[in-house]
């Protein structure tokens, strides 16, 4: 290879006049002379270029870790978002479920016995008796009674030996916030039991006096349990920043902050934690993400395995509201930092492969410029490309036999695909069965209870041989077994057929109908039937059975409202109203019962849908129902009543004499 000290003789060589016969003089090598010395230019440039190509390596890998780590926090923030609220949905479920519990409590006469009579063995025994069934049926930790002057009277634990009963609770904030008056929720370590749990009272009024506290405690122990494992903490903090429950037991009963002297002295005289020692969690906060998340470094600062030992999590908070908590969801960052620093290294690799090549290229470039180097450079050349056809070859091959397997994979799953679509057709047959089957079920409970109730009847009258009155009941049996014939000869309506379009029924004849098979069920019940003026003998575009089906599911829904409701100041009441006008009919069926939830509403229509105790509904009344109005053109709407009740109208076609529908 020809070095820099050849280049400048070639060069100045080729100054020298042709046919000379001896080389140029001094005096020409001093005037033709290049002043660049390559040997110290070259270096200092690829130098140069070694720099820069590391400066920009290094920047490629910090920017690259840095966009795995925030997306890799980003993804781990929308699944921590979604767990922290299902725990914290849970949390306040528990908590509300239960703090209708004092209330009801400070409202029984036993326990106003208890108070006004403390001295009576017997009083105080039945309260203790009735406060042990009540917490047993709630599921609770302990219930008790509380007098003015802080002293516990009765309690649900009074057969235990650590038992509230004679204790003292004056200094406890909820005894505090409830003879004040107001509802107490207040969380602790019992000084009695020495148990952690929720605390709710309510202040108990007699004679419009507040002559004591009742109080319910709830363990909450569960959630620190089945809220996560130790990987994933879970921890829940007081208004003060103590935390209370906790997946993590070095966590628990330490604060999120240190403590004001002010806020320790009032942990001290409410004996919160009775005697727990409160210190600080060591953790820092890295850095801020929004209002309800950051990523913090928590440092075990407690004596034993893992001490000192350092980890970073993504703690997201929501808070309860009432009562004031904070619920803490930690989500640890290693896979994260794990995948970022794969990232980071991937990203050096490439940078490094990205460098090589370059130098790859520049030394190539050098040969390509170094002319005596052509033909070893073209062979060079040559033997690359067939290596690389060669491995083209083979990706192809591959490729091809991968297409082969996928292709038979497609054929074996769509094969698959067509077996459980046969399946699930089959399947849904059985359900459509399965349904109409349960409507004809649900439809025949109410002739056949009214058959008994006729065929009990009839037994009686035949033994005082009131036969007429018999011969009434044989025949109204006789009209309950046609019905029930129709009934289970609409099967055909069940699966959707298209119904008659001049069919029409009479209101009047339908609700006398439905009043006489549900007289036994209307026993003790206010029932009021309004019909418009001129509307006694109003039709409608319906078949009279059906009417009749919908409403007897209406009426007797109206009768188990009114029923269910006990200790309710006005009398139990069921009201029928009918009015009219040239195009349609309307029904009303409204009671004075406890009405509809709003939670209930939108599935009220739904088949199989009940708010009954189980094995007292099939929920398949109302739907069957509006169903029968859809098919008629009209239709069945529900709604609430101000001052309580509920109200169905059933909105239906009106016929006048010639038996045509009006449209």
């Amino acid at each position: 290879m020809a070095t820099p000290h050849d280049n400048t003789i070639r060069a100045r060589q080729s100054h020298a006049p042709q046919g000379a016969a001896s080389p140029a003089s001094p005096a020409d090598y001093r005037r033709d002379e290049v002043p660049i010395d390559l040997e110290r230019t070259v270096p200092m440039r690829r130098w140069s270029w070694i720099v820069v190509m590391l400066l920009a390596s290094v920047l490629f890998c910090w920017l690259t870790y840095a966009l795995s780590w925030q997306r890799g926090v980003a993804d781990l923030r929308v699944n921590a978002g979604a767990r922290v609220e299902r725990y914290a949905g849970s949390l306040r479920s528990t908590v509300d479920r239960y703090e209708f519990l004092p209330y009801l409590l400070s409202l029984h006469p036993y326990v106003h016995d208890l108070l006004l009579h403390p001295d009576d063995r017997a009083v105080v025994q039945r309260a203790n008796d009735y406060l042990f069934d009540v917490n047993q049926r709630a599921k609770a930790s302990a219930a008790y009674v509380i007098d003015a002057n802080g002293l516990a009277l009765a309690a649900s634990n009074w057969r235990e030996k650590a038992t509230f009963v004679g204790q003292e609770y004056r200094f406890r904030p909820y005894f505090i916030d409830a003879i004040a008056g107001a509802f107490g929720r207040f969380y602790g370590v019992g000084t009695t039991s020495g148990e952690p749990g929720y605390f709710v009272s309510q202040p108990i009024l007699v004679d419009g006096l507040i002559r004591g506290v009742v109080v319910v405690k709830l363990n909450l122990e569960w959630f620190q349990r089945a809220g996560a494992d130790a990987s994933e903490p879970v921890v829940v903090a007081d208004d003060h920043g103590v935390v209370f429950l906790s997946s993590e037991p070095r966590w628990q009963y330490r604060s999120l902050t240190p403590l004001a002297p002010d806020v320790k002295a009032a942990l001290d005289s409410t004996r919160q934690y009775y005697n727990q020692n409160i210190t600080p969690l060591a953790w820092t906060e890295d850095e801020r993400l929004d209002a309800d998340g950051e990523v913090v470094t928590v440092r075990d600062d407690r004596a034993g395995r893992g001490a000192g030992k350092t980890r970073r999590f993504l703690a997201v908070q929501r808070k309860l509201g009432e009562p004031d908590w904070t619920l803490m969801y930690f989500a640890p960052l290693d896979q994260v930092i794990a995948n970022a620093r794969i990232a980071a290294v991937a990203a050096a690799c490439l940078a490094a492969f990205t460098c090589l090549l370059g130098v790859a290229w520049n030394q190539r470039r050098q040969r390509v410029r170094d002319m005596l180097k052509s033909r070893e450079l073209l062979q060079s050349a040559y033997a690359e490309l067939g290596e690389r056809v060669a491995e083209r070859t083979a990706d192809l091959q591959s490729a091809n036999e991968r297409l082969q397997t996928e292709v038979q994979e497609r054929s074996r799953t769509e094969h698959e695909l067509r077996e459980a679509q046969s399946e699930l057709v089959q399947a849904s047959k059985l359900v459509a069965l399965g349904q109409m089957a349960a409507g004809i079920t649900h439809e025949l409970n109410q002739p056949l209870s009214a058959l008994r109730s006729f065929s009990d009847n009839t037994r009686v009258l035949i033994e005082r041989r009131e036969y007429d009155a018999a011969q009434e009941n044989l025949e109204a049996i006789a009209s309950l077994t046609d019905r029930m014939g129709k009934i289970t000869g609409q099967l055909r309506l069940f699966a959707g057929r298209a119904r008659r379009g001049d069919m029409k029924a009479s209101v009047h004849r339908a609700l006398e109908n439905t009043l006489m098979l549900l007289r036994g069920r209307l026993a003790g019940i206010q029932l009021t039937t309004t019909f418009a003026s001129g509307l006694d003998d109003v039709q409608v575009a319906c078949e009279g059975l059906r009417l009749e089906q919908v409403l007897i599911n209406l009426v007797g829904n109206a009768i188990d409202a009114v029923v269910s409701v006990t200790g309710q100041h006005a009398p139990p009441s069921i009201w029928i109203d009918v009015d009219a006008d040239d195009l349609w009919a309307r029904i009303y069926v409204r009671d004075n019962g406890p009405g509809i939830s709003q939670a209930h509403m939108p599935r009220l229509f739904e088949p199989f849908f009940s708010t009954k105790e189980g094995g007292q509904g099939m929920g398949l009344g109302l739907a069957i129902s509006s169903s029968i109005a859809q098919e008629n053109g009209g239709q069945l709407v529900a709604r609430n009543v101000p001052g309580g009740g509920a109200e169905f109208l059933v909105t239906l076609r009106r016929v006048h004499g010639t038996g045509a529908t009006i449209a």
